[in-house]
């Protein structure tokens, strides 16, 4: 594991330090240059709140203590880097906001509800929020945007999406910012687009609506089909990923693009220039 050193460039802060997306954030954030690691954080009462995260991590140690007390974390932080649940990404928002830093958000399953609740931090720091952080996938939701645009109602939309059996929500973050995309182009909101899920007696498909499919199973990283379905041909535009390092890639690509915007809410759009 790459030790943290006494590199300089902003601190990033890592929530949820134990999970599989939170250790791959901080190998990331360990092999850059650009930043150094101030601090990891998990969830109160954890085994690992106290310990020296090289060695929670089964390394060597890192010199950095992982804690349980997200505000005494955000205070040595310039950017924050969450992949947690709705409901800690919502607190998390408060106190990063408090401390003045770029707060990236990662997480997905965010009700309506839950995300208004995020507009009063962006009014004083910034927040890049992303169902999915790297450079293909955000490519591929401006072509699904452009697609959407292109065609008539004639050509129904279905959005499949694949993931591991350990996924809790469904459809995936991706696949909704890709719906959002292809209801874009067609100059609508995806709630007024969106197809109802179905199972058993649907009813004949209504025309312009917008569908959505989930396979879960093994390991699969993330795979998604963008659908365009009409009378006597099929555009099907495809991401698949086969790394997760490349989420975090982007999410620390996000952080460092932020230490110079001012507060609001960004996407992986605007880190991309796209």
């Amino acid at each position: 594991m790459a030790q943290n050193g006494a590199k300089e460039g902003p601190g990033i802060v890592v929530t949820g330090a134990s999970g599989r997306m939170g250790q791959m954030l901080i190998r990331e954030v360990l092999a850059s240059e650009a930043c150094h690691l101030a601090g990891a954080v998990v969830r109160p009462g954890h085994d690992w709140a106290g310990r020296d995260l090289g060695e929670a991590m089964g390394g060597a140690a890192l010199g950095v203590t992982v804690t349980d007390d997200a505000l005494e974390a955000f205070a040595k932080a310039r950017a924050v880097l969450d992949f947690t649940t709705p409901d800690a990404t919502l607190a998390f928002a408060d106190l990063a906001a408090q401390a003045r830093a770029v707060h990236v958000i990662g997480t997905t399953g965010f009700t309506a509800e839950q995300l208004a609740k995020l507009k009063p931090a962006a009014r004083h720091a910034v927040i890049v929020r992303a169902g999915n952080m790297s450079l293909g996938v955000n490519l591929l939701a401006r072509l699904t945007e452009t697609v959407a645009k292109a065609l008539g109602e004639e050509f129904d939309i279905e959005i499949v999406e694949a993931h591991h059996n350990r996924k809790v929500d469904a459809p995936s973050g991706t696949a909704l910012m890709l719906g959002e995309a292809a209801a874009t182009g067609r100059g609508a909101a995806l709630e007024d687009l969106r197809d109802p899920p179905r199972d058993g007696i649907t009813g004949a498909r209504q025309a312009g609506r917008i569908g959505f499919a989930a396979i879960r199973g093994g390991d699969i990283v993330g795979e998604h089909d963008v659908i365009f379905a009409g009378p006597g041909e099929r555009i099907v535009l495809r991401h698949v990923a086969s790394d997760r390092a490349l989420f975090a890639k982007g999410a620390l690509r996000a952080a460092l693009w932020g230490q110079d915007k001012n507060p609001g809410e960004y996407d992986m759009m605007d880190v991309l220039g796209l």
